[in-house]
């Protein structure tokens, strides 16, 4: 299980998303525009279409659960 959050920026920063595991440990952050670069240097490609799924769905601010498919 990853827990996902995406990050608003402002009118000088970026849009970015934090990847976070069981313990809440940072396993990724990445700009939301940059985002199949960012799970593949993270070593999150397998995950990719999932997490990039609910990237479009999820709303700011609001940290979500994301399951693989393989749990």
């Amino acid at each position: 299980m990853l827990y996902i959050l995406k990050i608003k920026g402002t009118k000088t920063i970026p849009d970015f998303v934090q990847i976070r595991d069981e313990q809440m440990t940072l396993r990724a952050y990445f700009r939301l525009s940059q985002q199949e670069v960012g799970l593949k240097k993270n070593n999150l490609e397998e995950e990719s279409k999932g997490i990039m799924a609910l990237l479009k769905s999820i709303p700011y601010g609001k940290i979500h659960k994301y399951y693989s498919e393989n749990e």
